[in-house]
This record gives C-alpha cells, structure tokens and sequence, in this order.
C-alpha cells in the first residue's frame, strides 16, 4: 500500500546537507596516524613486512589500534598473512590514503552538522588503521575506528572514495551516540530482523540528515521499483532471529544486494521522521530509541509507501533549529 505523507513539499529538499554554521565546534579528532606509519613500513619493505616489523607498527599504535586488534584478533600474523593472500586490497589502500586530507576536511562539516541536530552528541576520536583486510569499520569505547585497507577496497558500497569514507565513517559515529542495545550476543532473543535493521537503519538515516547520503549508496538502485516485494517480505521476518536473509549477507565479488535490511530499517527511520512534528525531537528519538516496536508503530511505515529519495537541506535544517 502507497502512503502520501503530507507538507513534505514544506519539509524535504534534495541536494547538500548545510545545517550549521562556520562556528560551530569541530567535532572529534580524526587519527590517521595508524594507517601513515603502516604505509611508512609498508613502502621501505616493497610491500612485504615482516612479522617482526607489524608487531613494531602494532606495539606503537593508538588505542583504536589496540582496540581493533582485541576485539577483531588482528595480530602481526594475520595481518602478514591476509597481505600476502590479498596484495591488491594493501596496494589499493596507498591510493586511499592520499584521499585522507580532503576527507578530514569534509567531516569537520558532517560532525558540525550532528552537533546542531542532536546537541548531546559526544565526540572520541574516529582513528583510521591497517589491519588484517576487515572490518571496514567498528565502534567501541576508543571511538569509530575505520579498517583504511579494506573500506579502500569496499567500492561496491560506492565508486567515489572520499565519498564512501566521509558517509561511512558519519553511519559509524551515529553509531557511537546510539544509547539503545544495538550489539547483540550471539544467541540473544531480543536480536531480531526488525531490531537489528532498525539499529543499523537509524544509523544509515542519521547519516544522510548529516552527510548527504547513507553509508552504502548502493541500496537505491537495488530497491528501485521493487520496494513493495522487498519490504512486504521483511514485514514477514520482522520477528525473526534468523538474520542472514537481511543483514551481514555480502559475498566478496557478488553482485547480488546485500544487507537489505539496512535499507529497510533506513525507510522505517526516515517514515517516523518525517511524520514527526518535531524534527529535534525525532532525531532524538530515533538515536536513543530502546524499544524498535514502539518506533515502527509511530512511523506509519507499510511495505512500500512512498517517500522521498534523500532527507536533507530543508529538512535537516529543521531538526537543527
């Protein structure tokens, strides 16, 4: 069923996000140290670093590092090993790092703009690193830290680097201000398709209010004319545990959509936005949202309504009034 929302006319505009003005802080600090030194050693060594050389490059990384490595078991080994198994992903990687500079710069706008939409955002550090091929990024109590090396390589997400850095690491960072239960053990009941989604989903959302676009751009024209049949088939599995139809599905070198209950957790988010009056409060909302039922039901979303491609200018700046 098609849902017309009304005064969107009066509410959405396409284009740049431009909510906050040049005063405004900011935001955290971006490390890129990791992934300069590891491009040092990478090139005095013709791209073959030694065992003993990574355990240096790990021994003297930032706190981002040392969390990657505990919660993802990157060691000098793996790290040797994934380099040898996957040259391309650490050559491609030396490109990206150039790209740094000029993505840094366009954060300063993306984290300027979260400060205006939701005042209570807190800002650790995003740190950039090299580690063992995934993941492309995380968050923990050290921040976002981003895997240089393999969101360099991830251009099925989207062809433009600095693009897919700047909305990745904005979908990350929502990500650290989310207050609600979003990482689940494995086993745990309460991980379901609609919960799951939903996390992820807000994050995507969230990320567009301030970036100008969602982490994965791909997901627009997967779902284009197939929305009704993509969502009236998540409206069946919205209680299920079984998350691998939706969610963490990518098989390297597929072109087949992936995660797509990102992108529907992206449309349930963006419905309960636009439908709220006011915007500050629903952003809010959404990013402390404990309870993915209560959100749904508020959102008026059904399986294929109609809403606007992108939620930024007009109605982003709305929420930062």
């Amino acid at each position: 069923m098609f849902m017309t929302l009304r005064c969107l006319l009066a509410l959405v505009c396409t284009g740049a996000v431009g909510i906050a003005s040049a005063g405004t802080p900011a935001g955290p600090q971006i490390l890129t140290t990791d992934a300069s030194r590891f491009y040092t050693l990478y090139d005095r060594t013709g791209g073959k670093p030694s065992i003993a050389q990574l355990r240096g490059y790990m021994a003297e990384g930032t706190p981002g590092l040392a969390e990657l490595a505990k919660v993802r078991r990157v060691t000098p080994e793996r790290i040797a090993e994934s380099i040898a198994s996957q040259p391309g992903i650490y050559a491609q990687g030396r490109s990206c790092l150039a790209e740094l500079p000029v993505v840094k710069q366009r954060l300063v706008q993306v984290f300027a703009n979260l400060q205006a939409i939701y005042p209570q955002a807190t800002f650790p550090p995003v740190t950039l690193v090299v580690g063992r091929g995934k993941p492309v990024g995380l968050t923990s109590k050290s921040g976002v830290i981003i895997g240089l090396e393999a969101l360099c390589a991830a251009d099925f997400m989207n062809p433009n680097v600095q693009d897919r850095f700047v909305h990745v690491i904005a979908h990350e960072y929502v990500h650290i201000q989310q207050t609600g239960v979003i990482d689940f053990e494995p086993g745990d009941p309460r991980a379901t398709v609609l919960s799951v989604s939903l996390g992820e989903g807000i994050a995507e959302f969230i990320a567009e209010l301030i970036s100008g676009n969602v982490g994965n751009g791909r997901h627009a024209a997967w779902t284009r004319g197939r929305e009704v049949h993509i969502e009236s088939a998540f409206a069946l599995d919205l209680d299920s545990t079984d998350l691998s139809p939706w969610l963490y599905n990518y098989k390297p070198g597929s072109q087949e959509p992936y995660d797509l209950g990102y992108w529907v957790g992206y449309r349930i988010a963006k419905a309960y936005y636009l439908q709220a009056k006011d915007k500050r409060s629903a952003v809010r909302a959404l990013i402390q949202q404990d309870n993915p039922k209560t959100i749904l039901a508020a959102s008026g979303w059904t399986p294929g309504m109609w809403m606007p491609a992108k939620v930024t200018g007009v109605a982003a700046r709305t929420a930062a009034r």
